[in-house]
């Protein structure tokens, strides 16, 4: 392959076996970078690196991300492995239906193990190799992190803290040369949002209320993503990019 713009950089992607993760890891690889993914399916992953750009670089690490023993070894190996870290991008994630009245404990403690605690120890064993390369993290948050919808309090929740753990680590690290930045998509074509998309109903009111009429490509956000880690934002910090086809500018009100 060809030299890109990410060459000679090593890239993490966590929930890098489906969706957003997938895309962002072939659009690294597909610039140069050497990408490891990591998730908790050896056989999801295998099939991103299976599919990835020719003469690129994509290795599978299975992983739990919210067991910070475990997420901690991995990005220790990668910098030890590949002697340096460039990015890190916190991507894992899971959703699961309910109000506050109607939500148990354990899957409370299941998304935010997960979508918060996950992002919290992957971030915290990244940044001393970060600052070692003034590299980059970038956190994959939620149109319902920032604005938030029904019946899905423990996500809302869980991708509301991603938001200010990223304006956190902006300012905490930032003397360090170490950038944080997240994206936030809307209703994005993954297999996450496989059963909203099949419900026709559903459906047709995000349409109605997103102005670009569509569900994003998990390509479209994986672009965005490698744009923040990127040279062209690295006075970029702190930024939080909505990814969601002009649904913020509407307020979410539908098309007239």
């Amino acid at each position: 392959m060809s030299e890109g713009r990410f060459s000679g950089k090593v890239v993490i992607v966590t929930g890098g076996g489906s969706g957003i993760g997938a895309a962002a890891a072939h659009r690294f690889a597909a610039d140069g970078a050497t990408v490891v993914i990591a998730g908790r399916s050896q056989d999801k992953l295998d099939a991103i690196v299976a599919d990835a750009p020719a003469g690129s670089t994509v290795v599978a690490k299975p992983c739990d991300t919210s067991d910070e023993a475990a997420i901690t070894a991995l990005v220790d190996e990668v910098a030890k492995e590949h002697g340096r870290l460039d990015t890190l991008v916190n991507n894992a994630a899971i959703a699961r239906p309910g109000t506050v009245s109607d939500l148990d404990s354990d899957t409370w403690r299941e998304v935010m193990a997960t979508d918060v605690d996950g992002v919290f120890y992957a971030s915290k064993a990244a940044v001393p190799h970060l600052k070692e390369t003034r590299g980059s993290i970038v956190n994959v948050g939620s149109v319902s992190g920032t604005g938030g919808d029904w019946g899905m309090a423990a996500y809302n929740a869980a991708k509301g803290a991603v938001v200010n753990l990223t304006n956190a680590m902006a300012l905490d690290l930032g003397a360090d040369g170490v950038r944080v930045n997240a994206v936030h998509p809307s209703l994005t074509a993954t297999e996450m949002s496989e059963g909203i998309r099949e419900d026709d109903e559903v459906m047709d009111k995000f349409r109605d209320r997103i102005p670009m009429g569509r569900p994003a490509d998990p390509a479209e956000v994986g672009d965005v993503i490698a744009f923040l880690a990127g040279h062209d934002a690295r006075f970029v910090s702190g930024a939080h990019i909505p990814v969601d086809g002009g649904l913020g500018a509407s307020n979410g009100q539908p098309r007239m």
